[in-house]
């Protein structure tokens, strides 16, 4: 869907690339909508009630301002990953889903590798790391993310040992909660786009076999670890916590 004449090649070229239907304002019988509008690409919900859209802004949203807020190397994100006075690791970013954490490890200085298997989800990141890199303020952090639309379990397995990143980052879908004020209706609709994550376990031991040093796994801060398999490590924070799964130290061989 476009907003303005000017959005529709875009449209209909991303259209083409992700084989969706494309259609102006008539959006009967669409319960999700990939809108091509002035400010970059959304995704929005029709009906009553819907949500506002959702779209990947490293600029002047609320991801942006995380990646900007000068908490530095002492969160817990950063603890988690590693990240110490000169030593910035690489990272796999396994679960994409809007780039958030990947920001802020970027803004960090780490470099990460975005790998999102949901084309929707990825060309929501693609439009916002291209308007990223056209900002002279976010351009340095956003030059530090690459993004590719793989499944990342198939595209660890496949890796050499070579290529392998020091850090794979996991972010799975949270659980399901009973009351539904808990989970903002911006995230609910973005779990309609990419739906559950059915194969953690199987994500969280490629990513074990594929990480030179550790895993990190974000969990709710009162949830179990993924698949019952206890870290190394947790590091945590009022409202989440990060396990971490060590292969090797830093300091090793």
């Amino acid at each position: 869907m476009w907003e303005a004449e000017a959005q529709r090649a875009h449209a209909e070229a991303l259209a083409r690339r992700l084989k969706l239907p494309v259609t102006g304002l008539a959006v009967d019988g669409y319960e999700l909508l990939l809108v091509a509008a002035p400010s970059g690409l959304e995704l929005r919900q029709t009906g009553e009630g819907a949500p506002g859209p959702v779209r990947v802004d490293f600029v002047r949203g609320r991801t942006g301002h995380r990646g900007r807020s000068g908490e530095g190397r002492g969160q817990p994100l950063a603890r988690a990953v590693g990240l110490r006075k000169g030593r910035s690791p690489q990272v796999f970013d396994a679960t994409a889903g809007l780039g958030g954490d990947a920001f802020v490890l970027a803004s960090l200085g780490c470099r990460v590798l975005l790998l999102e298997r949901s084309p929707v989800a990825a060309a929501l990141l693609a439009d916002g790391i291209e308007r990223g890199l056209r900002e002279p303020g976010t351009r340095p952090i956003v030059s530090l993310m690459e993004l590719r639309c793989v499944d990342a379990i198939v595209f660890m397995r496949g890796l050499p040992v070579a290529a392998c990143p020091d850090v794979v980052y996991l972010d799975p879908m949270f659980p399901h909660r009973t009351k539904r004020a808990l989970v903002k209706k911006e995230m609910r609709m973005f779990r309609k786009l990419v739906g559950d994550d059915p194969d953690n376990l199987d994500l969280l031991a490629a990513a074990r076999n594929c990480a030179s040093f550790r895993v990190v796994v974000k969990r709710p801060a009162r949830s179990g670890p993924l698949g019952g398999v206890l870290p190394n490590i947790e590091i945590k924070s009022p409202k989440t916590r990060y396990d971490v799964y060590v292969n090797r130290g830093y300091g090793s061989g």
